[in-house]
């Protein structure tokens, strides 16, 4: 999966997988947070934010179900 750079709020960068519906986001602190299930318009909306951090927040973290690395 092809990561975006993102470099604010927390977050270092993102990628989305449309076969799978699963969005990776690593953090700054290099942890890795994978969640399932998540459409590819939430994804673009979120990969292409002004603020990325608040988007995900309301919008992802505890909407989808999420497993964590690193």
């Amino acid at each position: 999966m092809e990561r975006k750079k993102i470099g604010r709020g927390g977050i270092r960068s993102a990628g989305y997988d449309r076969n799978s519906r699963e969005l990776e986001v690593e953090l700054d602190s290099g942890a890795i947070v994978r969640h399932s299930g998540v459409g590819e318009e939430i994804a673009r909306r979120f990969l292409n934010s002004a603020a990325p951090a608040s988007y995900y927040k309301d919008n992802i973290e505890e909407e989808f179900p999420a497993r964590r690395s690193r």
